[in-house]
């Protein structure tokens, strides 16, 4: 059976025809043309695309996206491409392609696709962390994502910097208008951003950590700052959630470094005099948006 998933990014849409044990029968993307009409209609035919080169048709499909579906309107909400916000994004693509679709947090679907059988594998609570462009948190229990009553559960990016110095405090806006916002904090555009004010440089995160190792003073204090902000932030997912295991996904979870750093900075904060849950690099990385977009559908239908 081919399961179809999309990974609504906001720079990029893919899609991609998954076999029954995750391998990737197609993969085609486009530009995200950035408005409503033309994006509907970019996932329509990528979703057909995608068939073709997978020899079927009908196809279950499910979509990863920025935000999530208001239970109470059916309506998009809190993402971040804010032309999605209002619209009827489930029923007009079922309208496009004429099927039922399946829409899911992409940060959800992330962790949906590590825990499956990927770094979180085996695990009964995996907690997904995508620290990126922005920042996003996703959770599985027992191999099923969780949304929550109000369809918010794993909305980690937007909750604030946990025990902010004076410095810290009020410090940054959030694209939602919320103060200091993990997201102004821990994703990899603030990284960038923390460096910037430093030193004037506006470099990416690898480019950052080449200056941390040739032993740069400023980059090395923007680190250990990201680090010990990133220990609170997870420290908090901890003392509420307990995962089994962490995984890290986005830019910056290619930065080794912070396997060595995390769990101590973690430690330091989280309400336990151990801390044993092991922070993992994602398995699949970029791939494991669509991954788990597709495994919204059981195998079994």
């Amino acid at each position: 059976m081919i399961r179809i998933g999309v990974d609504f990014g906001g720079t990029k849409i893919e899609a991609a025809a998954l076999d029954p044990h995750g391998g990737f029968v197609a993969r085609v993307r486009k530009p995200n043309p950035g408005s409503y009409a033309a994006a509907v209609e970019t996932v329509r035919d990528l979703v057909a695309e995608a068939e073709r080169a997978a020899g079927v048709a009908g196809a279950t499909i499910g979509i990863g996206v920025p935000g999530s579906l208001s239970p109470k309107t059916g309506r998009m909400r809190n993402a971040n491409s804010v032309w999605l916000n209002g619209k009827l994004f489930q029923e007009d693509l079922e309208a496009a392609l004429g099927r039922a679709v399946r829409l899911e947090n992409d940060a959800n679907c992330f962790a949906l696709s590590e825990a499956l059988d990927g770094a979180g594998a085996g695990a009964e609570v995996v907690f997904g962390a995508i620290l990126g462009t922005g920042c996003g948190g996703g959770v599985v229990v027992r191999g099923k994502t969780v949304e929550g009553a109000n369809r918010i559960g794993g909305e980690w990016g937007h909750t604030p910097l946990p025990w902010p110095s004076a410095e810290e405090r009020a410090t940054h806006r959030c694209w939602c208008e919320r103060p200091d916002c993990l997201e102004t904090w821990i994703s990899g555009s603030a990284f960038s951003a923390e460096y910037a004010r430093r030193t004037g440089d506006m470099l990416d995160g690898a480019q950052i950590m080449e200056r941390v190792r040739a032993g740069e003073a400023a980059a090395a204090a923007t680190f250990a700052d990201y680090v010990d902000r990133l220990g609170r932030a997870l420290a908090v997912v901890c003392d509420i959630l307990d995962p089994d295991v962490i995984v890290l996904g986005g830019g910056m979870s290619n930065v080794a470094e912070l396997y060595e750093r995390a769990p101590g900075a973690i430690e330091t904060y989280v309400f336990s005099d151990v801390f044993v849950t092991p922070v993992r690099k994602a398995k699949f990385g970029d791939s494991s948006g669509v991954r788990g977009a597709a495994w919204l559908w059981p195998l079994e239908r």
